[in-house]
């Protein structure tokens, strides 16, 4: 009997030794297959397993802010063996204590969904899985360095002509079969929405389909709309679900070729966005922005090459013939079109996102395409269109304004504030709609084109007093925090007098007799972020960080030798952790904190360091 209540109480003590070893763990992985075995010649459904431990989140595949490290999972490339497009479970937005707006991180067990196609050639009885998953981890106080974790698996191949059978329902019913070649409404899309909802892209979606719709007024695209349509006409015999047909494969031609421009611009959007923190790219960008905008105000015209023209506007006969002149209307329309599709181009290119670049060019190519779908459909109304003539010249300089504002937005990293940034689009703004509705020479008869001259204009000013008011509202804000800063001290700076840690500085500390706070932080740490925001600007924790030495360890890069040799010597975990140490050197350990603090919170302890370090 004691025999066996000793060996009951061995295996309690072990089974509490592998959860403890376990809890260490923040992530784990496990691969599963749709079928028992893989067939030679066809696609499995694919899900990766990825189980995160509480207290732990990571953040989603599409994080909230662009410096969090989003959560990517990677298969090692294997001859004779093809991975589909990785699908991504839907984020959970959670609110957390360190950050001011919900998160869009993953929680408890979730899928990412692929394929697995296994070539008819495959010479093996089993593939060899290995991979990665990146990610960064968080609980509700702070923030794990980013982190990398190596997972394998082994999965069967059947014989030929054997028969597979299929398992884990459970799992993939949770996902429609993921897509190799398009874009699906699954999780990836999902998360884009979200993406959409929290950044505001919904009303950029909205400006790029109406600057689609707007590019058609220009010279070079509006006479070509009767052209198209009769074309459409004859190529359908009058028939009207034929002519349809014809307009949908030639906004889909246009909407093909613009789509995979935004998609190759935000695919080098890693070398681009590099780029783009270089002062003279920027500058260099803006210039050609502006060149550009000038072209729009008939200062000089910019032209296709005459092979170009020819190749794109060669006639050719039925559906494809159609299809192709949609595939190659950019060219022929490129002195109009171009500047603006350069300008977002760009714009897609800094940010990176390949679905974001996508889209962005498929609604452009829809706005395109509107009136050619529209005047299919009611193809009667072709005569009914006004005719081409200094209107257009009108509508043209529109978009030479548009230019200049994007130039403004790529140097606004090297203005000396957010003030001017906002001045200058508000005089960009301001002096276009005066221009526009009062200046700007072109003329028609009637009053319609003179009241829409009107309304343009305003809408251009009252979009400029939006921006002066904002400029001037933000930065009498920024004026009274300092001066808030400011009050607590007639000799007082308006922040805190950080250094970067060096023994130096330790040594300082000890001939001035004075205590030591040190801040680990890193870029991808949100906590850290809201620390510098709602703590560390408060006066009366700059006034009272006067009486210390105040360092900064910077632990982005993990990699780095000297970050590991911090870590390890103060044993860091997880970031924001602060550490108070005495004029000696030696740490006050109970004062530690780690996570985010409230200033009612920290202020306490920073007076207690200063106590017990008298």
């Amino acid at each position: 009997m004691s025999r066996f209540v000793s060996f009951l109480v061995l295996l309690l003590v072990l089974v509490l030794s592998i959860q403890a070893q376990n809890s260490d763990q923040i992530l784990s992985v496990k691969v599963y297959s749709a079928t028992n075995k893989l067939q030679r010649g066809q696609s499995t459904p694919l899900a990766v397993e990825l189980t995160i431990n509480p207290p732990y989140h990571v953040n989603a595949n599409v994080p909230s802010a662009e410096y969090l490290i989003p959560t990517v999972v990677e298969f090692e490339p294997i001859e004779g063996i093809t991975f589909g497009k990785m699908t991504y479970p839907e984020a959970e937005m959670k609110q957390f204590d360190f950050s001011e707006t919900p998160l869009a991180v993953y929680e408890g067990t979730v899928y990412v969904f692929t394929t697995i196609t296994v070539s008819p050639d495959f010479a093996g009885e089993k593939v060899e899985l290995s991979g990665k998953v990146s990610y960064q981890a968080c609980d509700d106080h702070t923030c794990q360095a980013p982190a990398d974790l190596i997972f394998k698996a082994v999965l069967p191949v059947a014989a030929q002509g054997e028969e597979v059978e299929a398992v884990h329902p459970e799992i993939f019913s949770q996902s429609q079969k993921p897509e190799t070649a398009e874009i699906t409404a699954t999780g990836e899309e999902n998360e884009f929405g979200k993406t959409v909802a929290q950044k505001g892209l919904l009303l950029t979606f909205v400006l790029v389909f109406l600057g689609g719709l707007a590019l058609n007024l220009t010279p070079c695209v509006y006479p070509l709309i009767p052209i198209t349509i009769s074309y459409f006409g004859g190529q359908a015999q009058n028939k009207k679900g034929s002519l349809l047909t014809h307009a949908l494969l030639y906004v889909l031609g246009m909407a093909i070729t613009y789509s995979i421009l935004g998609s190759i611009a935000a695919f080098t959007g890693s070398l681009f966005g590099a780029a783009l923190q270089n002062p003279y790219v920027l500058v260099a960008i803006a210039i050609i922005l502006v060149g550009l905008s000038l072209s729009m105000f008939d200062l000089y015209e910019i032209r296709v090459p005459m092979f170009l023209s020819n190749f794109a506007g060669g006639a050719r006969q039925g559906y494809f013939g159609t299809l192709f002149m949609g595939l190659t209307v950019g060219i022929v329309a490129a002195p109009c079109i171009g500047p603006f599709v350069l300008a977002l181009l760009t714009y897609v290119g800094e940010r990176g996102d390949v679905f974001l670049g996508f889209s962005l060019f498929f609604v452009l190519a829809l706005g395109l395409g509107v009136p050619f779908i529209f005047l299919a459909l009611f193809s009667g109304s072709l005569n009914k269109l006004p005719r081409s003539g200094s209107w257009m010249v009108w509508a043209r300089t529109i978009f030479g304004f548009i230019l200049i504002a994007m130039a403004i937005y790529f140097v606004a990293p090297l203005l000396p504030n957010t003030l001017i940034y906002h001045l200058a689009l508000a005089i960009t703004m301001l002096v276009g709609g005066i221009y526009l509705a009062w200046i700007e020479p072109s003329r028609m008869e009637g009053k319609t084109f003179s009241i829409i001259r009107n309304v343009v204009g305003s809408i251009f000013m009252i979009v400029a007093l939006y921006l002066a008011a904002s400029g001037v509202q933000g930065y009498i804000d920024e004026k009274i925090s300092e001066v808030q800063l400011k009050a607590g001290s007639s000799e007082a700076t308006s922040e805190i007098q950080w250094h970067t840690y060096s023994e130096a500085m330790l040594q300082q500390a000890a001939r001035e007799g004075k205590p030591v706070m040190i801040d680990f932080f890193a870029d991808w740490c949100i906590p850290c972020k809201e620390l510098d925001k709602f703590t560390f600007s408060k006066p009366e924790v700059v006034e009272l960080s006067r009486n210390f030495v105040m360092l900064k360890v910077d632990l982005t890069t993990a990699s780095d030798p000297e970050v590991k040799r911090l870590k390890k010597q103060y044993r860091i975990k997880g970031v924001p952790t602060l550490v108070f140490l005495k004029p000696d050197g030696s740490e006050i350990s109970e004062l530690r904190v780690v996570g985010f603090k409230e200033v009612d919170e920290f202020l306490p302890l920073m007076q207690k360091a200063l106590e017990m370090s008298r």
